[in-house]
């Protein structure tokens, strides 16, 4: 395929870690390496959305943000829509060239806190939607905290969100989709935004609190994280009234979805166990930590922490 779309001969190719598309890491015979993504069929389906994905990476790419660019195809083409049967029938796959972007995933540094949604319903304003996928936590003593995280959010979080600073987010800043590079002296710089599938017209803030969730995943002291990278983000954007008192509640929204969506997914795509339960490894402990800590305790240290690093700095 790669040699007769791009007129790339191959010399590599090994897997790459994906939640339900298909990523592959190729090399060609100069040595130059690339990735080959290919879109799930459902999400190739929107074609227009996949168009204005593609033209965001070359957007920031041209403005300085550290983003992979898609390669033309032989005929000038920046995505293709192939025709691939993967043993259940023949079906139409958006396939794109990418360049590579060097570096080690945020999620192999721990301690690197302080150098710093494809579907609709991953829209942390449709945290509520997961009830409907409740049923696969059954027997869980986190299923209860779950629906109580639930009815907050519904009362205190939706009325709130016609007043959230809106507009273009990327949707999934999580640990995998952030690369590193060593700068020295035990230092890291982002050097790539991988993941542009859930580009979305959203809440800034909702970019902020799924950081800030997926970041403590990996960390050794998850509750430190949210107030370095509040430091970073209010340098750039304040957080008004609304945003901050429902920040928390927006940070256990992505926990919540991921560890619900995370059981319900699958169902459909076994052999993807590892990808799709990674969440539950630590989010189960942080997500009960955090509600047993409740609202008060978790934002004082956030807040606290972040008015601490802005003094030092």
């Amino acid at each position: 395929m790669t040699v007769q779309l791009y007129g790339v001969t191959i010399t590599e190719i090994s897997t790459l870690p994906s939640y339900i598309d298909q990523n592959f890491l190729i090399v060609d015979t100069e040595g130059t390496k690339y990735v080959l993504k290919i879109m799930n069929s459902e999400g190739s389906k929107n074609a227009t959305k996949l168009e204005v994905q593609t033209f965001a990476l070359s957007f920031l790419r041209q403005h300085g943000v550290p983003a992979q660019t898609a390669l033309p195809t032989t005929t000038g083409k920046l995505l293709s829509m192939e025709e691939i049967d993967c043993g259940h029938g023949a079906q139409t796959y958006c396939v794109r060239l990418m360049t590579f972007l060097p570096g080690k995933h945020l999620q192999n540094l721990q301690a690197l806190c302080k150098t710093f949604i494809m579907w609709a319903e991953w829209s942390l304003s449709n945290v509520h939607l997961i009830e409907r996928c409740l049923s696969v936590m059954d027997g869980e003593p986190l299923q209860e905290v779950i629906k109580a995280v639930i009815e907050q959010f519904k009362s205190y979080v939706l009325p709130k969100i016609g007043s959230f600073q809106k507009g273009i987010i990327h949707g999934d800043t999580n640990d995998k989709n952030i690369i590193v590079t060593p700068v020295g002296n035990g230092r890291h710089e982002v050097s790539g935004v991988l993941d542009f599938s859930s580009l979305m017209n959203d809440c800034y803030v909702f970019e902020l609190a799924a950081t800030i969730a997926y970041m403590m995943l990996e960390n050794p002291s998850p509750l430190d994280v949210g107030g370095a990278i509040l430091t970073g983000w209010e340098s750039i954007m304040v957080l008004n009234e609304d945003e901050r008192e429902c920040l928390y509640l927006l940070v256990l929204g992505p926990l919540c979805q991921s560890l619900v969506y995370g059981r319900e997914n699958l169902k459909k795509y076994p052999d993807n166990k590892d990808y799709l339960l990674v969440t539950a490894k630590n989010g189960t402990r942080i997500l009960t930590q955090m509600w047993e800590m409740g609202k008060k305790e978790v934002e004082r240290k956030w807040f606290t922490d972040a008015s601490t690093f802005s003094v030092n700095e």
